[in-house]
């Protein structure tokens, strides 16, 4: 498949995207919904996915499209995949605060070859084909070097108590909190991406779904980093998300197995 073709169709989307985002950020009108499962949605997630959806209608017609806020379009069995989170970090963006992007991934035979992330509000976007690095606004970007647990500055995000005390999850970030340098709850796409550019050496989201996910590990692993589940699974649908700069993997995976 020709990566830099795809890449630059995701770019162009985010593009719509952002267009519609800050168009409607901080708007003092801005409609917000409670979904089925008590998350918010704004009128600018479903706008965007709506545009993202009808660009790709024209420019890829016979690919497939997964979409956080209206699920699955086109051939199950197709080649190509869309997978689009168009606000990743929603309770942010309804309250006013600047840490939200659209996410975009590309799938191709079942493996993720193109990420976008994009974050306007932050004047900054994240990109990668396979085979191709990883850039922040044109940049080339690489994970940190940092080899030792007490020398690593680490994320970590929940919301809720559940999330909190599920699995016993909450008490074992704690606890590898206080073996690392530094810790802070950034949360959502920035802590991994923070882990792509070097930034950060650890992040670690314990309940996300495939959009949150699918945009994100071809930036970081493209940056020289690893993602998988917090059981270790390299698999962008396991429910969970474990970024590092790689040389920490296996001791951060240990904390939770």
């Amino acid at each position: 498949m020709d990566v830099d073709t795809h890449l630059s169709l995701a770019l162009e989307l985010a593009d719509i995207a952002d267009a519609i985002t800050v168009g409607r950020f901080r708007a003092e009108d801005l409609v917000v919904e409670t979904k089925p499962d008590l998350t918010p949605v704004s009128e600018a997630d479903r706008a965007v996915e709506e545009a993202v959806r009808e660009r790709l209608a024209a420019a890829a017609p016979t690919h497939a499209v997964l979409g956080e806020e209206f699920g699955v379009a086109g051939d199950a069995g197709a080649a190509f995949r869309w997978i689009i989170d168009p606000i990743d970090g929603t309770k942010n963006y309804v309250r006013g605060v600047p840490v939200w992007a659209t996410l975009i991934a590309l799938e191709y035979a079942r493996e993720l070859v193109v990420g976008v992330v994009s974050a306007p509000a932050l004047h900054t976007r994240w990109w990668a084909g396979r085979g191709e690095g990883a850039f922040r606004n044109g940049d080339s970007i690489h994970v940190s070097r940092v080899a030792a647990l007490a020398d690593a500055q680490l994320s970590f995000a929940w919301d809720t108590a559940e999330r909190f005390h599920a699995d016993g999850v909450g008490e074992k970030m704690l606890g590898l909190a206080h073996r690392c340098w530094r810790t802070r709850g950034i949360g959502d796409f920035w802590q991994h991406m923070l882990v792509a550019e070097g930034a950060f050496d650890i992040a670690i989201d314990p309940i996300v779904s495939l959009w949150d996910v699918a945009a994100l590990m071809p930036i970081v692993e493209e940056a020289g980093g690893r993602c998988t589940t917090l059981s270790g699974v390299r698999d962008p649908d396991g429910g969970s998300l474990v970024c590092t700069n790689a040389r920490l993997h296996d001791e951060v995976l240990a904390t939770f197995l």
